[in-house]
C-alpha cells in the first residue's frame, strides 16, 4: 500500500515536471537566431513586442552567421533566422531547412575599418603599415568574407595575409581593437557605433565587395508556429524599423 501510495506520488512529481518543462513552449517561445552584429538592435525589437503581447518569451542566439547556420542545420531550436549575408540564408534553404516563400531583406550595413592606432589610416592602400589587423573569418563569418574580397581587390590582400588575427564573429573584432590588440578591424558601422574607444577610420568603399544584407527567413518549424509567423510579420513594420534606424542600419 506504501509502495503504491509513493509510486503515485513519484509519477504526480514525474508529470509535473514534465509540464513545467514544456511551458515555456506553450506559453508562446520564440526562438531566433541572428548575426551578432544585430544584437542590441534585436534585443530592443523582442522587448517592445514582448511589452505588447502577453505570455511572448524569447530565445536569443547570436553568433557568426555560419556558425548560427551550422547550428540550426544540427538541429538547433529556431524559429527565424536572420544573417549577415545571403550566403548562409541560401545555404539554409538549399537544406530545405527554411521556408522559401518567407525570405525577405531585414536591413543593411556598411563595412567599416575602426581602431585607435595613432598611424594615418585613411583607406585600404594604409592598411599595409599596420602590424595587426582583425578579422572576422571568413568560413563562417560574413564581415570577414566581406572584408577579404575588399583586400582582394584592392590588392593588398597578400601583404596583408600574415598581419591578419582571425576572430569568431564581428565583436570579437570589435572588441580585439577597443582592447587595443590590434591596430584596427574590419566591422560593420552599427557595430563601430557601440564604441567606446575604437572609431571609424575609414568606410570600406561598397564597390570593394557584395552589399552588406540581412535577410531573413522562418525556419521550416517556425513557418508552422503561429506566434514566430505574427512576430516575424511585426518585425517587417515600422516599430521594427525605427529601431534599426536608431543603430544605423540602412533599410533600402
Amino acid at each position: 500500500m506504501i509502495t503504491s501510495r509513493h509510486a503515485l506520488q513519484r509519477l504526480v512529481v514525474a508529470l509535473f515536471a514534465l509540464m513545467m518543462m514544456a511551458a515555456p513552449a506553450m506559453a508562446g517561445q520564440l526562438n531566433i537566431s541572428a548575426a551578432a552584429s544585430l544584437k542590441e538592435a534585436i534585443n530592443e525589437i523582442a522587448d517592445k513586442y514582448a511589452a505588447q503581447h502577453a505570455g511572448i518569451t524569447f530565445v536569443k542566439n547570436y553568433g557568426a552567421s555560419g556558425a548560427l547556420a551550422g547550428q540550426i542545420e544540427n538541429g538547433a531550436p529556431s524559429d527565424i533566422f536572420i544573417s549577415a549575408s545571403t550566403e548562409w540564408v541560401d545555404y539554409l534553404m538549399d537544406k530545405k531547412l527554411l521556408d522559401a516563400s518567407s525570405r525577405k531583406d531585414f536591413a543593411y550595413n556598411e563595412l567599416v575599418f575602426a581602431g585607435s592606432t595613432p598611424k594615418k589610416v585613411g583607406g585600404m592602400k594604409d592598411l599595409v603599415k599596420l602590424d595587426k589587423i582583425a578579422i572576422g573569418s571568413p568560413k563562417s563569418v560574413p564581415a570577414g568574407q566581406y572584408a577579404t574580397e575588399a583586400m582582394q581587390k584592392s590588392g593588398i590582400d597578400r601583404q596583408l595575409a600574415l598581419k591578419l588575427v582571425m576572430a569568431k564573429d564581428v565583436r570579437e573584432c570589435l572588441a580585439y581593437a577597443e582592447m587595443g590588440e590590434v591596430d584596427g578591424a574590419f566591422v560593420y558601422r552599427t557595430d563601430a557605433l557601440q564604441a567606446k574607444k575604437a572609431k571609424i577610420l575609414f568606410v570600406v568603399p561598397g564597390n570593394l565587395h557584395a552589399r552588406v544584407t540581412y535577410p531573413m527567413a522562418l525556419t521550416m518549424s517556425g513557418a508552422t508556429n503561429t506566434d514566430a509567423k505574427a512576430f516575424f510579420a511585426w518585425i517587417q513594420g515600422g516599430e521594427a524599423k525605427s529601431v534599426l534606424k536608431k543603430y544605423g542600419f540602412v533599410l533600402k
